[in-house]
């Protein structure tokens, strides 16, 4: 897919996602990526809110720079921020995101070229928990099996950047050697939570379905609990 293709879809999404009414960031919070077949991605800008991001609002990253950066004793916590400039295309653009790095380890595989990072208020509620991510392991709504995927990646907490990267690595490398793919959503504790689509849509449909799995489970705690589904309704769904 050509560069001039990519972006529009990019600044849609996130767009989208920064939507008030959806409740899945403010401020600065969050960030969006797309691959592009040159061996490189465009990543949202450090700091920039969401609903309305413009071209200039994005950089554009050598993915394998960005790699490198995760075996390189010389980086760490206090210095990964800077250290992404010497991954940047045009080193005049502004700095990448912070988990620029956490990005380009979704986008290694062909299958995920868009990628979308919000902090959704209802599954913070639950993620913010003593609970984590623990809930989502058992699925009681077929939509979100459908949309989400039947399994999930998880990691605990750890600071934005070189740790929180090292930690998806991780569970990336660990997810799609059990499963023979990657996860369609990865949930961080006390953090927020990672959609990886084929598409600007997907992503965003990943994102807002989680989001309301999370309110549903909610609710379904007041009603005794949600009601788990049997193992044969999976034969059902594609996921």
């Amino acid at each position: 897919m050509a560069t001039q293709h990519i972006l529009p879809d990019l600044i849609r999404l996130t767009r989208e996602l920064g939507r008030e009414e959806h409740g899945l960031t403010i401020t600065g919070e969050g960030n969006t990526s797309a691959v592009l077949a040159d061996g490189t991605f465009w990543v949202k800008a450090s700091g920039l809110g969401l609903a309305n991001i413009t071209a200039r609002g994005f950089c554009r990253v050598q993915t394998a720079k960005v790699l490198a950066l995760l075996d390189d004793p010389r980086v760490t916590d206090a210095n990964a921020g800077e250290a992404l400039r010497g991954a940047l295309v045009n080193r005049k653009a502004p700095r990448p995101s912070i988990e620029t790095m956490l990005h380009a380890l979704c986008l290694t595989d062909p299958a995920v070229r868009f990628v979308a990072h919000t902090h959704p208020l209802g599954l913070l509620r639950i993620l913010c928990s003593r609970a984590g991510a623990k809930p989502f392991r058992r699925h009681f709504y077929p939509f979100a099996v459908v949309t989400c995927g039947r399994h999930l990646a998880a990691v605990g907490f750890h600071n934005p950047g070189l740790a929180l990267a090292r930690a998806v690595q991780k569970e990336l490398a660990r997810y799609r050697s059990s499963h023979g793919c990657s996860p369609r959503l990865l949930l961080m504790a006390n953090h927020g939570v990672v959609a990886l689509g084929r598409t600007a849509e997907e992503a965003l449909n990943i994102t807002l379905m989680a989001e309301k799995w999370a309110r549903l489970l909610d609710g379904a705690r007041r009603w005794g609990g949600p009601a788990s589904l049997p193992d044969y309704a999976f034969a059902h769904l594609n996921a």
